[in-house]
């Protein structure tokens, strides 16, 4: 285990980066089988509460997980090929390896709540639309669509944080 906190974010921050950039670029499998290895690197190297933070990890990956799916039910998000029956893997291993940023690299928002509201409606759709641009998942509708995104991450972002606090209280230091 990394004892330098510093040195513990930068990991964190640098895994979620490349774990999201594999999921976008290599879909299928390569994407999310490495971001399984970066899951482990981050319980191996980076976490300081293993089983609390694999259990925080859990409930904010299947909340992301069941979003993501509501939005491509809803067509907020197309991923090309019509209807989609469960989220794609690559979304389920993103929110996986995003949710290990809550707790370390991003701790810092949910210093000041507020912050959790400015920057989750620009960051959250703003990964859709840089996936989006890459051709892995499609917007069909430009405007509605990152407005709803928008709206669903001003949400989720906040209450995944309170969750973290409330339910997890050791992983909120």
């Amino acid at each position: 285990m990394i004892t330098s906190k510093n040195t513990r974010n930068i990991l964190n921050f640098l895994l979620f980066q490349i774990g999201w950039f594999a999921c976008v670029t290599y879909p299928d499998l390569i994407g999310p089988a490495l971001v399984l290895v970066f899951l482990l690197l981050h319980f191996v190297l980076v976490s300081q509460n293993r089983f609390t933070e694999l259990q925080f990890i859990g409930l904010g990956t299947v909340t992301g997980a069941v979003l993501d799916g509501l939005w491509f039910r809803l067509g907020i998000l197309d991923y090309g090929s019509g209807a989609v029956l469960v989220t794609p893997l690559w979304l389920v291993a993103i929110w996986a390896i995003f949710m290990t940023t809550l707790s370390h690299s991003l701790n810092w928002i949910s210093r000041k709540v507020w912050l959790a509201f400015l920057f989750a409606p620009v960051a959250g759709p703003f990964a859709y639309w840089s996936a989006s641009e890459i051709g892995i998942v499609e917007l069909p509708e430009l405007v509605p669509s990152l407005l709803a995104l928008a709206v669903g991450w001003m949400v989720v972002f906040p209450l995944l944080l309170f969750a973290r606090k409330s339910l997890y209280p050791e992983l909120a230091s």
